[in-house]
């Protein structure tokens, strides 16, 4: 129940979705002062939400810093968190997405000689199957790339982070109880509420972040500070939606 109503009220997070309420209230309300309110609080929303530099700073708050190959000593396993692929239907292939940066990393490490192991942790995070069962199609692209099966991990039944590390520290104790030194492998914005899901799990990680948003040397482009971008709102979801799931995580009992 947990799992379908944290999915059903997402949309509640949206910056996008205050606006449109708003837009809603100016249009509709016979009452001069909310409508007012609503106008110039739906311009604020865009302009700020909209802006990537007021994202970037916010989520540099948040997320977990990268950092470079070079500077990860040696691991057991890379732990790397679903959440990478969507499945095509229609030619019955896994289709990659921005996250999908965590298997590259995540093989950079192996080819490295960072890692011995990799283990792919994550059914799907959809309610109703969509054809993704991505740890055991992510393992099959894996092996048809030429990386031994028996270097490859696949952990089958989670659905969210929680049950990424409930699952991974049962396998891992029950198969693997030799290993002991683990890298964690996911997105930087998704990497504090990760480790700390793990550490509940009994599973002290280095945290390896990738598909980075913020912009740690604040270098930014002239055309960041003026010029709105409508993916922003989505990228405010995301944020919004690790914030919101750290402090339920919290009340959960989950960290």
């Amino acid at each position: 129940m947990f799992f379908i109503l944290s999915k059903a009220l997402l949309f509640l997070l949206s910056p996008f979705f205050w606006m449109i309420v708003l837009i809603g209230i100016f249009y509709f309300s016979k009452n001069i002062k909310w409508k007012k309110r609503a106008k110039w609080g739906s311009i604020f929303i865009f302009f700020f939400f909209t802006n990537s530099i007021v994202f970037s700073e916010f989520c540099r708050l948040w997320e977990v810093p990268g950092k470079k190959i070079s500077e990860v000593k040696k691991h057991d396993v890379a732990i790397v968190l679903g959440g990478m692929f969507e499945y095509n239907n229609d030619i019955k292939t896994i289709s990659i997405r921005r996250q999908g940066d965590r298997l590259i990393q995540a093989l950079s490490l192996y080819k490295s000689g960072k890692v011995e192991k990799i283990l792919i942790s994550g059914d799907s995070g959809f309610i109703t199957d969509r054809g993704l069962h991505e740890a055991k199609q992510v393992q099959d692209l894996l092996v048809l790339w030429g990386i031994p099966e028996v270097d490859i991990i696949a952990e089958e039944l989670s659905k969210n982070t929680y049950e990424n590390a409930e699952e991974t520290a049962e396998i891992l104790a029950k198969s693997y109880p030799h290993f002991d030194e683990f890298i964690l492998v996911t997105s930087g914005i998704h990497m504090k509420r990760s480790l700390a899901c793990f550490q509940k799990a009994g599973i002290t990680c280095t945290p390896f972040s990738t598909d980075l948003y913020a912009n740690q040397s604040h270098s930014y482009h002239w055309n960041q500070w003026f010029v709105p971008n409508f993916d922003n709102f989505r990228l405010w979801n995301k944020l919004n939606k690790e914030i919101t799931g750290y402090v339920v995580y919290w009340g959960m009992g989950y960290l």
